[in-house]
Parts: C-alpha cells; sequence; structure tokens
C-alpha cells in the first residue's frame, strides 16, 4: 500500500492537538507502528473511545500498522490523568472478557485479519508486565527517571494541587512508569515508534519517549489530539442516559443513530470531519449544502448514518431511520410492528404508560374504557367520544372509530398498543 500522509489527513480534519518535532517526516520515510491504549474495564467501548479508534482507523488507511494496546496491567492500577479518583480495580479474567469485547468492536474500523503488512494487532500489556517483580521493575526502569521529573506532569500536579484532600496513590503515581514502559517494550518487540492519545495523555506518552531515549538508545514519537467538547459546553459522549456505548445492548442502534442526528450545526460540522471516513471533497460539498438549507439537517442526517453503518450495520441503520419516521413522520401500523421491544421502547421512551390484562383483550376492549377510564389518557368517556368523532383518535398509527374493540390483534410484539391523539400525545397500553 502507498503511504499517505497521515498528518495532513489529521490536520484537515482537525484531530492535531500536540505532535513532537519530526513525525511527519518520520511516518513519510516507511510504514511505521504506532499504539493506542484502550481502557479495558468496562465490556464495551463508548463513543468518548471513538477519537482514539479513528486516529488508528486513519493511520492505518494511511498505510502504516495500528497497535491496539488493551490495559490489563494499567487497568488494574489506574489512570490519574483527567479523573479525579482512582478507578475499581478488576481481575484477570474479567479483562480478559472485556478484551475479547474490545477486539470484536475495534475489528469494525480496523483490519486485523486480512494478511495485509499493515494489518492491525491487539496486545495487552498484562502480558508483559505480569511477570515483572516489583523490584526488577523500580531497580531496570524506576531508576531511569527523577521523581522530579515525573511531578512535573500535568496529570500528577493537578491531582496535587487541586480540591481532592486526599491527593493520590503511590499506585498511581507509578501509572505513568508503567505507560511509559510499555511504550519502550513495544518499541522493542514491535518495532512501535509513535504513541498517540487524547491531550490528557501527553504527559504520559513522553515518559515512553523518555525510557526509549535513555535505556532503548532509540527515538520515539508522540502525537495528541483535541479532546472533544460540545459547542453547548455540555460533555460529549453523554445522553440523558448515560454514556453511549458501542455495544448495542448498552444503547440501542436507534439511540446511538439518534444521538448523532441531534448534534447543533457547530458540532455536526465539527464531527463529520472526525468520526466519518468520508474524503475532504465530500464533506466540504456536504456543509456548503447544508449551509444553503439548514433546516433539512443534511449534514447530521449524514454524520448519523455514516457512524451508525460503521459502528452498527447498515441493517441497522435502515432500522434506525425507520424507527425515527414512525415517531416523526408517515408510517402505518405494519411499520410499526417490525419493530423490536428495545427498539420500540426506545422509540417511545417518556411516552406515558398504562397496563391492562392480556383478558381484557379475549372478548375486545371498547376503545373509550381504553381511552379515559382504563388508562386516564383522556380525562372522560365524555372527551373521549368527542375526540373520535373529531377523528383525531389513532390506534396504531391508524384512525379510528367510536365502534372499535381492541383486540390481540392489535398487539405490537405480543405486548404493546399504541394510542394516539392528534400529531404528538402519544399514550402506550402494556399488555400483561
Amino acid at each position: 500500500m502507498q503511504l499517505r500522509n497521515f498528518i495532513e489527513e489529521l490536520t484537515w480534519r482537525g484531530m492535531i492537538h500536540d505532535v513532537m518535532p519530526e513525525t511527519e517526516e518520520h511516518l513519510m520515510e516507511q510504514m511505521r507502528s504506532a499504539y493506542i491504549g484502550f481502557d479495558p474495564t468496562a465490556d464495551s467501548l463508548h463513543i468518548g473511545n471513538l477519537v482514539p479508534i479513528m486516529l488508528l482507523a486513519f493511520y492505518q488507511r494511511c498505510g502504516h500498522k495500528p497497535v491496539a494496546l488493551v490495559g490489563g496491567a494499567t487497568g488494574m492500577i489506574g489512570d490519574p490523568s483527567g479523573k479525579s479518583n482512582e478507578r475499581n480495580l478488576l481481575d484477570e479474567a474479567t479483562l480478559r472478557h472485556n478484551q475479547e469485547c474490545v477486539r470484536k468492536q475495534l475489528s469494525q474500523f480496523l483490519d486485523f485479519n486480512s494478511g495485509a503488512q499493515n494489518e492491525a494487532v491487539m496486545v495487552n500489556n498484562y502480558d508483559w508486565m505480569k511477570e515483572f517483580s516489583f523490584l526488577d521493575f523500580i531497580r531496570d526502569i524506576g531508576k531511569h527517571l527523577t521523581v522530579n521529573y515525573m511531578m512535573a506532569k500535568d496529570s500528577v500536579k493537578s491531582r496535587l494541587t487541586g480540591d481532592n484532600i486526599e491527593g493520590m496513590s503511590f499506585t498511581e503515581f507509578t501509572y505513568q512508569l508503567v505507560q511509559g514502559y510499555d511504550f519502550l517494550h513495544l518499541y522493542k518487540n514491535q518495532n512501535c515508534t509513535l504513541q498517540m492519545g487524547g491531550s490528557d495523555q501527553w504527559g504520559n506518552i513522553t515518559t515512553g519517549t523518555e525510557l526509549i531515549r535513555r535505556i532503548g538508545g532509540g527515538k520515539g514519537y508522540a502525537l495528541t489530539c483535541p479532546l472533544i467538547t460540545k459547542s453547548d459546553g455540555s460533555k460529549f459522549g453523554k445522553s440523558e442516559g448515560g454514556n453511549v456505548w458501542l455495544d448495542a445492548k448498552r444503547t440501542s442502534p436507534y439511540k446511538f443513530y439518534q444521538y448523532w442526528l441531534n448534534t447543533s450545526d457547530d458540532d455536526a460540522e465539527k464531527y463529520i470531519k472526525i468520526f466519518t471516513f468520508l474524503d475532504k471533497n465530500t464533506i466540504e460539498a456536504l456543509i456548503a449544502e447544508h449551509k444553503e438549507a439548514p433546516h433539512l439537517r443534511l449534514l447530521q442526517k449524514r454524520l448519523a448514518q455514516e457512524v451508525t453503518i460503521t459502528v452498527h450495520s447498515e441493517a441497522e441503520f435502515e432500522k434506525a431511520t425507520k424507527a425515527s419516521d414512525i415517531l416523526f413522520g408517515k408510517s402505518t401500523s405494519e411499520d410499526l410492528k417490525t419493530l423490536d421491544e428495545q427498539t420500540f421502547l426506545d422509540v417511545f421512551d417518556g411516552v406515558p404508560q398504562a397496563e391492562i390484562s392480556m383478558n381484557e383483550l379475549k372478548n375486545g376492549l371498547n376503545i373509550i374504557g381504553a381511552l379515559a377510564e382504563k388508562t386516564g389518557f383522556l380525562k372522560s368517556n365524555g372527551e373521549a367520544r368527542r375526540a373520535l368523532k373529531e377523528n383525531s383518535i389513532s390506534l396504531n398509527k391508524e384512525k379510528i372509530s367510536e365502534g372499535h374493540l381492541l383486540t390481540a390483534s392489535d398487539l405490537i410484539n405480543d405486548k404493546f398498543i399504541l394510542l394516539q391523539r392528534g400529531r404528538k400525545n402519544y399514550f402506550v397500553l402494556k399488555v400483561l
């Protein structure tokens, strides 16, 4: 594969915060290996991890070899960068399980299996740290860096001078040494000359380059990208329910799609460069088209499409858009019945609900009772009759009249009935 200019690619995408001098020249000489570390303390990555994932993906597409490091050893310690507390420490079996889950998610972005010279590899620092005794580590590695050097790092200073009364433990203080050793190990064993990460990782990465210089007698390079923020000041990657995960079981593809669809114009313009593989000309044309008619939200729709297909699949993207149309566009009872239970609940999240028993549907439940007495959706039988006469009541998206009886044939997923008054007032009947 012909090399492409990785630094140039990241620059127009707005993905460089700091880069060590001569990195660009180093990468243009020949195929190089670079690594990024991933925290294995959960069995799924979330969209906060997408920036480092995309860094590796662009790196591979530029002809270089990405190394994804799962921090089994560092996950047992906890990285102080940007955090105010120590993290929970995990056992080895859990870490191995999480590693496999992370690999599966990364394979949506990286080629691990083609046999190409620059195919990605995954490593776990627990594999080389578990046999390292404490005495060996402080003798062979620790002696090369002074406490003054380690204390000067921003990640350490912020913990020692901030509001956190407890400061930081010795375990966390040694984190940068362990991460620095990872870089040295990969430099020696994988010919890895570049480490990348978020801007909060600069101190840890340069500790690694220092160990490569002092112990390995070579030169390591460092590159960081900006920490992603939202234009309104709220945290990127968080929804009302917490993290937006890459695992469909934790965050459904519908909710995932909606997260990207709901981004602001400013954010969409920034995100489409970072989180999609679209080229510069395509993105610039999209931005120009969007500015002509912002109300059409073309940028948000394309962003949501690209990221959902990459993380989940084309089929899941189609299901997510169909689910969106059910809530906001024209759809039929048949469309509703194609939704799986989780997507149905996500689409109508926050809509008032009431429960009735299946027995009440056996002989047919009068629609007036369903609208008023059984559910409280409408205040009285009289209001229900008036609404039906006005033709403003829908059952599963289809208009109904006063004489309608609800039966089991009206059920969505054998469990739900959707009542609607007008365009925006919904009510979900859950049948037990």
